[in-house]
């Protein structure tokens, strides 16, 4: 059950939202139960559930109701089936939204009731009624990604349907309805478009947009983008190309060499080297001319969208090449001796956060662990189980010190450089301090991570501002397309026609910032 207040304006009226009647009690152990969590995202099994546990007839609804939110009189929208309608319909003497459920949708005569066909309609009929109620002083974000990922954003309030603290509704998108009534609700798209990744073909770049097959709502998607301008994505189909593809991120992150820095350490890309087949009889002298040294940690080019883009190997010897079982093609890079610790960075828009975490140990005890397998190279799922050292094999304060502590400095100006350089608004990278150099080595980026590391209270409020920012950018940058367009437009008359029209720049200009476009 939502019961999460929303601001008003002055006109209308922002909405609670009950789908069935129950005492406070009962409403706790409903919620944990369903997960319907307090940023009002729902999953639409959730409603059956209810159905089951509380029947419409078990409580008297009006009075229960009441009672566990005494201070709520006109502002809650009731869901009910059309089945139970003649009782749930006499709601309409409190002042209630009702919301029916029933096939075809028909209207209603009551001035405070309306009408769903199915359940996958009630998100988009919140954000109507609360962007009413906010007089149009909101920014919807219509958002798309797998469940999974979408309930553990929500589950931490990041989905609120009622607007955040700087004015954001957020709109679940599903392909179970026409997509194009949802997105004319929403003012930006937030995706997670790997979610959505069919397949990969490997022939030829992946930076071709052609090789990145997407589901069929996902295409859906982006058609309508396409054909409609003033539906801006959060960030463009071709920015996460790279993110895809290890090669692409590898040769971007070798730019790092132009921060300058006057310290003795810097911060780099591993040294890599790629390759199409493990049986290539010239891989040993291949490795030695990339300056590469065992172990090595193995990586499928696809990083991310397929079924086995992370399954990896440390390798020991070139020996441990031979069928090996990781994809090809394939990155072969440097393992870093890092004293079992990595730092994982959040970019949200222009703000930065870290968290420490465990890692997988140096390389002698890694030759440890590959010994008591008989000397195999260790094969392991980077999102399920990584080859980390036990407490007795952890480095001590002397091994750590010889890593060096994280200088936060050189990794934010790197941040910024990463950000820009790929031109996305949300994303994550790991780094690792090699020992003894001290050098600062990202080992991994990728798109719209979870940033679960980070506090709600700081990361949650960062979110909707990069969100927002984003947003305001996009529409300043193309108010000034027009700008530039209406001038250019007005500039190619000859200048007896532009006397005679006794145009000026700042009329031009005056009259352009009337109209409004919108580019990608």
């Amino acid at each position: 059950m939502m019961n999460q207040e929303i601001q008003s304006c002055g006109q209308g009226s922002s909405i609670y939202f009950g789908s069935s009647s129950f005492p406070a009690s009962e409403r706790v152990y409903y919620a944990e139960q369903v997960l319907l969590t307090a940023s009002c995202f729902f999953q639409v099994s959730c409603i059956g559930k209810i159905t089951a546990l509380y029947p419409v007839g078990h409580f008297n609804f009006f009075h229960d109701i009441k009672a566990a939110w005494g201070d709520i009189t006109d502002n809650i929208l009731y869901l009910v089936s059309k089945t139970n309608g003649n009782q749930n319909l006499n709601l309409s003497s409190c002042s209630w939204t009702v919301t029916v459920l029933e096939a075809g949708g028909t209207s209603l005569n009551q001035h405070n009731a309306m009408s769903i066909s199915r359940l996958e309609e009630l998100p988009l009929t919140i954000c109507r009624i609360n962007k009413k109620a906010m007089c149009g002083h909101t920014v919807t974000v219509g958002y798309i990604m797998k469940s999974s990922r979408e309930t553990d954003f929500a589950k931490r309030g990041a989905f609120p349907m009622y607007p955040s603290q700087n004015g954001l509704i957020f709109l679940p998108l599903t392909f179970n309805l026409p997509i194009s009534s949802q997105i004319q609700e929403a003012d930006i798209i937030l995706h997670k478009a790997t979610d959505e990744i069919t397949s990969v073909e490997l022939n030829g770049p992946i930076s071709c947009p052609r090789r990145i097959c997407f589901s069929d709502g996902f295409q859906e998607l982006l058609r309508y983008t396409e054909a409609h301008p003033d539906c801006r994505l959060l960030d463009s189909i071709n920015s996460i190309h790279p993110i895809i593809d290890r090669l692409a991120i590898q040769k971007i992150l070798q730019g790092l060499q132009d921060l300058k820095t006057e310290k003795d350490y810097s911060i780099r890309a591993p040294r890599f080297l790629m390759v199409d087949n493990f049986s290539d009889p010239e891989l040993a002298k291949m490795l030695e001319e990339s300056s590469l040294s065992f172990p090595y940690i193995v990586k499928p080019q696809v990083a991310c969208g397929v079924a086995d883009a992370h399954s990896m190997a440390i390798a020991f010897k070139v020996e441990d090449f031979r069928n090996l079982a990781v994809p090809l093609p394939a990155v072969i890079q440097e393992y870093v001796n890092h004293s079992s610790t990595i730092y994982k960075f959040y970019v949200l828009g222009e703000k930065v956060f870290y968290a420490t975490k465990k890692s997988t140990p140096n390389a002698d005890i890694l030759i440890k662990l590959s010994e008591q397998n008989g000397v195999q190279p260790l094969l392991f799922d980077s999102l399920k189980s990584l080859p980390i050292a036990t407490d007795s094999q952890s480095p001590n304060e002397e091994a750590c010190m010889k890593s060096g502590t994280l200088d936060l400095e050189l990794a934010t100006d790197a941040a910024a450089w990463l950000r820009n350089r790929l031109g996305l608004t949300i994303i994550g990278f790991d780094v690792v301090i090699q020992e003894g150099t001290r050098d600062h080595v990202i080992v991994d980026v990728n798109y719209l991570p979870s940033f679960k590391e980070v506090p709600d209270i700081v990361a949650i409020p960062a979110f909707w501002d990069s969100i927002k920012k984003k947003f305001e950018s996009i529409k300043t940058k193309a108010q000034m397309y027009l700008r530039t367009f209406v001038l250019n437009k007005k500039l190619q008359k000859s200048p007896a026609t532009c006397q005679r029209s006794n145009c000026s720049s700042s009329s031009i200009l005056e009259t352009s910032s009337k109209r409004s476009i919108h580019v990608l």
